[in-house]
C-alpha cells in the first residue's frame, strides 16, 4: 500500500453515500459531561452532610420515642425532668412536681399566675415581685391541710381569720380603723393589755354581756374627762373587801356651835347630791348630809 492510499484510509469520509440515511452521534460529550459530574458530585456532599446533621441533632437533644431530651410526652401529659426554661407565655391546666421534689418557679423579675374565663377575660391573677405579692381575685382563701378548714379570706365586705388563735407580735400591737368583732381579747403571758383610742372613742358592745377579768393583776380605766357607768335595765355592782372613791369634794354642814374648835376630823359620812353626784360631809351623831349643801349647788 502506498502512502497516498493509506493517508485516504485513515481519513473519515464525510461524503454521504448514496442511498443511505444520515447518522448523528448521541450523548453528552465535552464540557457538559464534566459539569454533569460536578453537579452529582456536590449533590452528593450535600446528602452526607445533611444526614449527618440530622444525626449530630438527634444525639444532642436526645430524641427518643418518648420525646426529647427531658421532656416526655405520654398519654398522662407533659413530663419535664430538671431545669425548664419559658421565653413565652406557658398555657397549662395542672402543674405539679414529682413526689419526692418540691415545685420552684424562679424569674429574674416576677412570676405571675393568671386564670381566665371562657372569654378570655381576666378573673383571677397572683403575682410574686421583688416588692411585694399582689394577689388579685374576688375572693382569697387560706385553707389548712388537715380537713380544709378556712384559715383565711378576705373579699370586698370582709376579712375573716378561721384560726383558733391570732398573735399580733408587734411593739405597736395592732392597729383597726373601723369596728372589730372577736369573742376573746387576751394579753400573752406576763404582759399587760391595752385598748386605746388616741382621738376618738372606744366602745365595747356585746348583746350578751361584756366581760373583762385580770386574774393576777388590776384592772385600771383612765379618761380625761368623764367616765360613766351606765345600765339601762339592771343595776351595777361593786364586789370588793375594800371600794375607795377618791377625791370627793367635801360638802358643808352648819353646826350647831360654829366657833367652836375640837380634834381634826377623820370621818366622814357619804352624801348624794339629788342629780346622783357623791360628796363627803363630817360625820355626826345624825345623818349630816344636806340636799343645800355647797357641792350640791355648784353642780
Amino acid at each position: 500500500m502506498t502512502q497516498e492510499q493509506y493517508i485516504l484510509a485513515t481519513q473519515p469520509n464525510n461524503l454521504q453515500r448514496p442511498g443511505s440515511a444520515p447518522v448523528y452521534p448521541v450523548g453528552i460529550y465535552g464540557w457538559r459531561k464534566r459539569c454533569l459530574y460536578f453537579f452529582i458530585l456536590l449533590l452528593l456532599v450535600i446528602m452526607i452532610v445533611n444526614l449527618a446533621l440530622t444525626i449530630w441533632i438527634l444525639k444532642v437533644m436526645n430524641f427518643t420515642m418518648d420525646g426529647m431530651g427531658n421532656l416526655r410526652v405520654s398519654k398522662q401529659g407533659v413530663r419535664l425532668e430538671g431545669i425548664s426554661e419559658f421565653l413565652l407565655p406557658l398555657y397549662v391546666k395542672e402543674i405539679q412536681s414529682r413526689k419526692d421534689s418540691p415545685l420552684i418557679l424562679q424569674s429574674d423579675r416576677n412570676v405571675t399566675v393568671n386564670a381566665r374565663n371562657d372569654l378570655g377575660q381576666l378573673t383571677g391573677q397572683l403575682t410574686v415581685g421583688s416588692q411585694a405579692v399582689e394577689a388579685q381575685c374576688q375572693r382569697f382563701e387560706v385553707h389548712s391541710n388537715a380537713g380544709g378548714k378556712v384559715l383565711f379570706s378576705a373579699d370586698k365586705d370582709e376579712i375573716s381569720i378561721g384560726v383558733g388563735k391570732l398573735r399580733v407580735t408587734g411593739t405597736e400591737g395592732a392597729v383597726f380603723g373601723h369596728s372589730l368583732e372577736t369573742p376573746l381579747i387576751r394579753a400573752g403571758p406576763s404582759q399587760d393589755l391595752k385598748l386605746e383610742s388616741p382621738t376618738r372613742t372606744l366602745t365595747m358592745e356585746a348583746p350578751k354581756g361584756v366581760e373583762i377579768s385580770a386574774d393576777a393583776g388590776d384592772f385600771k380605766a383612765t379618761c380625761r374627762k368623764e367616765l360613766m357607768l351606765e345600765s339601762t335595765e339592771g343595776e351595777i355592782f361593786l364586789n370588793a373587801n375594800t371600794i375607795r372613791l377618791g377625791n370627793l369634794p367635801h360638802g358643808t354642814f352648819a353646826a350647831s356651835s360654829s366657833g367652836s374648835t375640837g380634834p381634826k376630823q377623820t370621818v366622814y359620812e357619804l352624801c348624794v347630791c339629788p342629780n346622783g353626784k357623791l360628796y363627803l360631809s363630817p360625820a355626826g351623831t345624825s345623818s349630816t348630809c344636806q340636799s343645800t349643801s355647797n357641792v350640791c349647788l355648784w353642780s
